[in-house]
């Protein structure tokens, strides 16, 4: 989740993000070379999955090539130089898996378009080989679940290389209504490669920095509230946050089963498209994807369509504009575009039910907080380092020092203190949720203008990193999809003094086609995002 999400479930309000006076489009002066880290070029900079395909049919490249080449940017850059701190975790065993695929690439050619492909995901994603799981929390320090994840699975025998695992907001933002996105106990703090000292949002704050800083293919993140796409946002990157149950949750450290999910991150739309067609599939692990069989599709590159805008009925949701005035300016912008490429916007259509199931939200989440990392905690078996939400919170308060350093634990209080999920306010407030979100939220407003999809802007620039006070976010629409269960790109809209801002598409449970084809569209038509320079601070 982000702490957006935070400020909005319990009331407290949020403060403006401090950004400079310059418009983007309007072309912000370089900064000095003073003012920029030192970052030397890198010959993988900006490259797709497709270039990586070409490149190791013709011989340039091999899997053990771009796997070296990435284990050494991410020392030159993300442990050292400006040191951005998204890898939490290197896979010990990537130079054995990398060389192994090569080998099985030599004898009988690639299994797919992810065949060696090095690929980083979010550090609570399970993986069972040497690499550990603990969602940033040193309580979970050295933590080997007893079997893959589903995702780490099908990434696999995808034969994707699952390089390491990425830093995130400890716990996916879910321990204090204070916290600061990017940080953990376990990795320390994350930083915006557009600006070192600028937050890079969350919680899958690590996924969405080393996609931006070309530290890998493409990754893998995971969403509650928020926590896909507005790091992706943020960090001038595309981020999908799928429908409920389009890929399975089993081995995922989880939050709330009516709301988790994970997603692809990557450097351009049909990269994304590639990596969720391979995360998808029917799990007896997880009940929620025996609705996905049918409706699921291994390849969504195939309704990418540069086209994909023409005679499309698109909703413009203004009652989540006005938040930040650049950003309203970047959607004017976009809105025009569209209108060039042919769609046909829908304006007004306002999503009526906004911010009235925040309470009810947090409610749901509280209660399967505790049921959900509980259940979790115990499938670990006997060698789990917590087995209750109780010791983490008592492993916590012994270890101040170094878990609680700038914020505390009172989410983790208020979900301990929830009863079962057969407890009627849960009940009752699971139920407000979805009928609010969905059918008197995204439906009723697509039925009613017969609309395709519905855009917002995804965030607001990136704040000022705060260890003391927190974030300090700026607006933010991923509520009313993250709800409802329904699907939510983000692709790149432009930047704000520097800072990537993205756009958001959102619609019905399955409509990833749809989506996929208006942000492709989007997309190729405004090529908005930039590769970070590594600013020291934020241009003005």
């Amino acid at each position: 989740m982000t702490r957006r999400n935070f400020l909005q479930l319990v009331a407290l309000g949020s403060a403006a993000a401090m950004t400079g006076p310059t418009f983007a489009s309007a072309g912000p002066k370089p900064a000095p070379l003073a003012a920029r880290a030192k970052v030397k070029p890198f010959d993988l900079d900006e490259a797709t999955i497709a270039e990586f395909q070409a490149g190791m049919k013709s011989g340039r490249y091999s899997s053990l090539s771009l796997v070296k080449k990435y284990l050494a940017r991410i020392e030159q850059i993300d442990k050292h130089g400006p040191a951005i701190n998204a890898v939490i975790e290197i896979n010990p065993d990537v130079i054995a898996i990398a060389r192994a695929l090569d080998e099985e690439r030599k004898a009988k050619g690639p299994r797919g378009a992810l065949h060696g492909i090095p690929v980083l995901i979010k550090d609570n994603i399970g993986t069972h080989d040497r690499m550990t799981t603990t969602a940033g929390s040193l309580a979970l320090a050295g933590s080997i679940p007893p079997c893959d994840s589903f995702v780490a699975q099908r990434l696999r025998e995808a034969g994707a290389v699952i390089l390491g695992k990425t830093n995130l907001s400890e716990w996916a933002n879910f321990r204090s209504t204070h916290s600061t996105s990017g940080w953990s106990g376990r990795g320390g703090l994350t930083r915006n490669p557009y600006a070192l000292d600028r937050n890079p949002s969350g919680s899958s704050s690590g996924s969405a920095v080393a996609v931006a800083a070309n530290l890998c293919a493409v990754a893998v993140g995971t969403e509650t509230d928020g926590s896909i796409v507005s790091p992706s946002s943020t960090n001038g990157i595309v981020g999908i946050k799928p429908t409920l149950g389009l890929i399975s949750r089993a081995g995922i450290v989880p939050i709330a089963h009516s709301q988790d999910t994970a997603g692809p991150m990557a450097r351009t739309v049909t990269d994304a498209a590639i990596l969720l067609g391979a995360l998808t599939g029917v799990d007896p692990r997880d009940d929620a994807t025996n609705a996905s069989e049918g409706k699921s599709h291994p390849d969504y590159t195939k309704f990418l369509d540069p086209k994909g805008l023409r005679a499309a009925r698109i909703g413009v949701a203004r009652n989540f504009f006005g938040f930040h005035e650049r950003v309203d300016q970047l959607m004017e912008a976009a809105i025009e575009e569209m209108q060039k490429l042919g769609a046909i916007m829908v304006d007004p259509a306002d999503i009526p039910t906004k911010g009235k199931f925040g309470g009810s939200e947090f409610e749901v989440l509280l209660y399967e907080f505790k049921a959900d990392l509980n259940a979790y905690l115990a499938s670990l078996g006997s060698d789990a380092p917590m087995r209750s939400m109780k010791e983490l919170i008592e492993f916590n308060e012994q270890n101040r020092e170094r878990e609680m350093p700038h914020f505390g634990q009172e989410i983790f209080l208020k979900a301990q203190a929830k009863g079962p999920l057969t407890d009627k306010a849960y009940l009752d407030a699971l139920e407000k949720n979805r009928r609010l979100a969905r059918d008197e939220g995204i439906d009723a407003v697509m039925n009613q203008h017969q609309l395709d999809a519905i855009i917002t802007p995804t965030a607001g620039p990136a704040w000022m990193t705060d260890l003391v006070n927190g974030d300090h976010e700026t607006g933010g629409s991923s509520g009313p999809a993250a709800v409802a269960g329904y699907p939510s790109i983000t692709v790149p809209a432009g930047e704000v003094s520097g800072l990537p801002v993205g756009i958001s598409f959102f619609g019905r449970a399955y409509s990833e086609p749809t989506l996929l084809k208006l942000a492709f569209a989007f997309e190729q038509a405004t090529k908005a995002r930039k590769p970070p320079p590594f600013l020291w601070t934020a241009q003005s």
